[in-house]
């Protein structure tokens, strides 16, 4: 298992050419902290949707993510939105969220695996999160 520090995130972060934002939505639960980081270093409102897949061991419980909560839609025309969570192995919650997002501007950003911009593309391995 590798550790991953808040410095090596914040590092990463500054070191990143991120697009145009103006509105960060995390992934909750394991998006929450990343999407607020992200959300503090590009100084941009942050909204959080919360989508049920896996359990406390990493287990999926459903086929597909269900989401729980989501933000009402009219506030996110016309914004340029950064889609945020914490890994993306197989991809099935990003693109869970996406569907409920067509039609807008909207990127995505993960620590570790799939997305537009991923801060540890070097990593394959599990990752002790610092907030875990």
């Amino acid at each position: 298992m590798v550790s991953v520090s808040f410095t090596e995130i914040s590092e990463r972060l500054r070191s990143m050419s991120l697009p145009e934002t103006d509105l960060v939505i995390g992934i909750g639960t394991g998006g929450v902290v990343p999407a607020s980081l992200v959300a503090f270093h590009l100084a941009c409102e942050l909204q959080i949707i919360t989508l049920n897949y896996r359990d406390e061991n990493n287990t999926p419980r459903y086929e597909n993510p269900v989401i729980v909560n989501m933000p009402e839609m009219p506030s996110l025309l016309g914004k340029r939105i950064l889609l945020v969570d914490d890994v993306s192995v197989s991809g099935k919650t990003l693109n869970e969220a996406l569907l409920h997002f067509q039609g807008l501007q909207i990127k995505t950003l993960t620590m570790k695996g799939k997305a537009d911009f991923v801060l540890f593309p070097d990593i394959k391995d599990c990752v002790k999160w610092p907030w875990k």
